[in-house]
């Protein structure tokens, strides 16, 4: 039987748009359906004493310019041909991670998390705005008013919650990160690992 993959996200980082740009390809190959786990990842940071890796090495010589790199190698890899930089960066996700937590096993929730990682990480836009977002709500199709009156429901912020102190209870600290099964793989540069473990577990 086939363990259980998950990717436990935040909008807020570019390697998860990265990883969720690589992930149909996985699917198709292994046959594996990925389980999107909305997480926040400053509770995640909170929780395990961590930091971006823009603050946590911003004084590392030759170590931002060395991330660029290894950015334009995976996208050249993948070809990835949309991304942008969000002029924004670093935004608060907690609204639409909490709009992702209300659209989980919905019929639109597949929509919604594509309609967010298009907006962070290829449109550029401040999602952090509540009239940006509903703007794109409505832009996208989505069902703005329920969204939006989705996201101040005390049991999705619950959700929201929940799921971060879980992921953490799993043993992550940051995203993007994977599971298969009970075993952990940590950023986007472990999806080749990621998917040999799934094809190792059927």
């Amino acid at each position: 039987m086939s363990k259980k993959v998950e990717f436990h996200y935040d909008f807020a980082s570019p390697n998860s748009y990265f990883s969720h740009r690589v992930i149909p390809g996985i699917e198709e190959r292994t046959g594996a359906k990925f389980i999107y786990v909305p997480i926040l990842l400053g509770g995640i940071f909170k929780a395990t004493n961590n930091r971006s890796p823009m603050e946590q090495f911003a004084d590392v010589k030759n170590k931002k310019e060395y991330n660029s790199k290894e950015t334009e190698r995976f996208i050249k890899k993948h070809n990835i041909d949309k991304y942008c930089r969000n002029p924004h960066f670093p935004v608060n996700t907690l609204h639409i991670m909490r709009g992702a937590c209300y659209s989980l096993n919905k019929d639109f929730g597949s929509d919604y998390i594509e309609a967010m990682f298009q907006c962070m990480w290829e449109r550029g836009l401040n999602m952090n705005d509540p009239t940006v977002i509903e703007d794109v709500l409505g832009e996208y199709g989505l069902p703005t008013s329920e969204i939006v009156a989705g996201t101040q429901d005390p049991t999705v912020k619950q959700i929201l919650i929940d799921q971060t102190s879980s992921s953490v209870a799993k043993g992550n600290f940051g995203s993007p990160t994977f599971f298969v099964g009970n075993e952990m793989f940590f950023g986007k540069d472990r999806l080749r690992e990621v998917e040999e473990e799934i094809l190792n577990t059927k």
